[in-house]
């Protein structure tokens, strides 16, 4: 039996951890150590919603969250959101508006690097921004990669003659 060539792609697409990310130049460091803020949040509190102005880099310290977001007038519900997990960076470096809303699920904490000094950040260090776009596009790989999993017992039902259910 030959081994999975996604397995390969996947170790390839998995999250880098965030110290990697964020290595820059001490000066550079020192600002983003400075800016950032961490806040609490309760259970059923919104962190932020789609379509207003991203405040900046969220990494979720602790809880669990949910991603929701509308499209076409139709509400989706885009998964959780754990403890480590680094999000919006479509809005950081996109257009500066949220894509999706966050809701807290449990207490937690989160971590905020605000939009202006990561912007400073982007100028002092232009490599950053590479960095975090890198891994936005891991992540987009990881969401289509999930999204293909989900649909594979349904084709292979299908190829077999067994309906779907």
């Amino acid at each position: 039996m030959q081994p999975d060539a996604s397995s390969g792609r996947m170790a390839a697409v998995r999250a880098h951890p965030l110290a990697e990310l964020l290595q820059c130049p001490p000066g550079t460091g020192d600002l983003l150590n400075g800016a950032a803020v961490c806040f609490d949040v309760d259970a059923g509190e919104t962190v932020f919603r789609q379509s207003e102005d991203c405040r900046g880099l969220y990494l979720l310290v602790s809880g669990q969250f949910l991603r929701r977001t509308e499209r076409l007038e139709t509400r989706l519900t885009l998964g959780f959101a754990r403890s480590g997990d680094l999000v919006e960076l479509a809005a950081v470096l996109g257009d500066g508006r949220h894509t999706y809303t966050l809701s807290a699920q449990i207490d937690g904490s989160v971590l905020l690097l605000p939009i202006g000094a990561l912007n400073q950040a982007f100028a002092s260090y232009p490599p950053l921004r590479m960095k975090l776009l890198e891994e936005l596009a891991r992540e987009v790989s990881r969401g289509y990669d999930a999204s293909c999993q989900d649909r594979m017992p349904n084709a292979r039902r299908r190829s077999t003659g067994v309906p779907a259910p």
